[in-house]
């Protein structure tokens, strides 16, 4: 408004002033008609079209404009009137089409995530079939096949370590089958879906103790709270790699494993005594020199890193290894204090 109003103010003046003023009606008119909205518009284009007869009929002595600038003035009365709805025509159309451009492009990129959901979904599916039709299977025969074994053996005297072991694969047997069904069915791991990863993690360091006899101290440092399930997963599956690289490959005769709750951030460390390992003459596989022909370390760097966390390796020949993993968690406070420590 103060624009429009400035820019008739100054083109009165210069009308005024010097009637030849009168052809800066071909700029000031669609500057007008950008400017306001289409009524306003063409009210004042009106207005200002008028303006040279009437500055005509102010000046002493004048007389009448001549035919010719009068019949000029309706004319450009009638042309602006036409050339501002043809303005704001054209401004709406482009108005139009940008909206268009930006629905257009916001369904582009509904589909492009549409697509890449139904292609997780299609593969997911396919995993799903794959792991039913062969490790479900098979571990449920290799839990068939422990149960008539225990049944053999449940009255043999001097066999209970072999009681005992085959309890322990009995029920490695269930937890693996009850994870393949969780990983087929879409639902959290069987672990998680019950219990919080503060208790995940404790069974998983149980059971390296119930399966090898290494005593393990385990420790929740900070406050617990919850966490989403992506990083619950994440710590589960680290605390399952690093455990399990300590069975077979540590010879540990002490293990620690310390689950950090921070303002924010989330970290889980298994620290050893074992016989750890040189990581620079490791190779590449699995980037810890322990899961050669195994996904490893590597697939679990690869899951911290798709949550935006880091991962380290520590090691070296004799003085154990340490394998520290730190998460990002939105809503997460620090604790006052540390939580529970204790030998499993």
């Amino acid at each position: 408004m103060v624009f429009c109003a400035g820019l008739v103010g100054v083109f009165a003046l210069v009308v005024c002033a010097d009637l030849t003023g009168s052809f800066a009606l071909f700029g000031v008119v669609p500057m007008l008609m950008m400017s306001l909205p289409a009524r306003p518009a063409v009210v004042v284009a009106v207005l200002v079209n008028l303006l040279p007869p009437v500055a005509w009929w102010l000046r002493p002595g004048a007389g009448d404009p001549p035919t010719a600038a009068v019949l000029a003035s309706l004319l450009g009365v009638a042309l602006s009137a036409l050339l501002g709805l043809w303005i704001k025509r054209v401004v709406r159309q482009n108005r139009e089409h940008a909206e268009l451009i930006e629905e257009l492009q916001r369904n582009r990129a509904q589909v492009a995530r549409l697509s890449h959901q139904a292609g997780i979904a299609a593969e997911r599916e396919r995993l799903a079939r794959e792991i039913h039709d062969t490790l479900a299977q098979s571990l449920t025969s290799i839990i068939g096949l422990v149960q008539a074994a225990e049944a053999e053996v449940a009255d043999a005297p001097g066999l209970d370590g072999s009681r005992r072991h085959l309890a322990l694969a009995g029920r490695v047997a269930r937890d693996s089958l009850a994870e393949a069904r969780a990983f087929v069915a879409g639902r959290a791991p069987a672990p998680l879906e019950q219990s919080s990863p503060a208790r995940a993690v404790r069974r998983q360091a149980e059971g390296l103790t119930a399966q090898t006899g290494v005593p393990v101290r385990f420790a929740v440092e900070g406050a617990e709270g919850p966490l989403p399930m992506q990083v619950g997963v994440v710590l589960l599956r680290a605390a399952q790699e690093s455990l399990a690289n300590v069975r077979k490959h540590a010879a540990a005769g002490r293990v620690e494993v310390t689950l950090r709750y921070g303002a924010g951030r989330v970290g889980l460390v298994v620290r050893d005594d074992g016989a750890g390992f040189a990581p620079g003459e490791a190779g590449d596989d699995a980037a810890d020199g322990r899961s050669a022909g195994g996904f490893g370390l590597a697939g679990l760097r690869a899951r911290v890193a798709e949550c935006g966390g880091v991962m380290t390796v520590v090691s070296r020949p004799g003085e154990g290894t340490v394998v520290e993993v730190h998460l990002p968690v939105r809503g997460v406070a620090a604790g006052a204090g540390a939580g529970a420590d204790d030998d499993v």
